[in-house]
């Protein structure tokens, strides 16, 4: 439209029914719109929540297991392992150790090393096994699509 007044661009806005709206205040001269702040203001929160809708939400599910865990019980899990893994969401695999079995904690690298190896190409390890405390953490991801 061309360079105004405050007051000029005011009377413009006002003549239209509009609003005038300050787009870049630092520019010299500022540099201001005329337009409807409202309907605006509606637009960018409508485009917020679509995007909002196309977003995948990731879960972190848990599975605990200690030392003494039996064998049909391990297998149970690693199936608790592969349902949430094929819905997309990571896995924290936890080993609590409690007592006299902080002395044995090869026995629950062992049974992450049989958890990942039954998992195979399902889930990719995303952080390794890690002792924190009296918990041996292991955290794996869905592996890509298409491979």
């Amino acid at each position: 439209m061309g360079v105004f007044q405050t007051r000029d661009a005011l009377k413009k806005a006002e003549e239209f029914g509009l609003d005038l709206v300050e787009i870049s205040p630092m520019a010299r001269p500022p540099v201001c719109k005329i337009m409807d702040h409202g309907k605006y203001k509606y637009d960018i929160a409508k485009k917020e929540h679509e995007a909002k809708k196309h977003q995948a939400v990731i879960k972190l599910k848990e599975i605990r297991l200690r030392p003494a865990t039996d064998e049909h019980d391990l297998m149970t899990k690693v199936k608790h392992i592969k349902r949430f893994l094929e819905e997309g969401d990571k896995v924290k695999v936890t080993v609590q150790f409690r007592g006299r079995e902080m002395a044995h904690q090869e026995i629950g690298r062992k049974m992450m090393d049989r958890i990942t190896t039954e998992l195979g190409t399902l889930a990719v390890p995303e952080q390794r096994s890690k002792m924190e405390g009296r918990f041996l953490n292991m955290i794996f991801g869905p592996a890509p699509k298409g491979k």
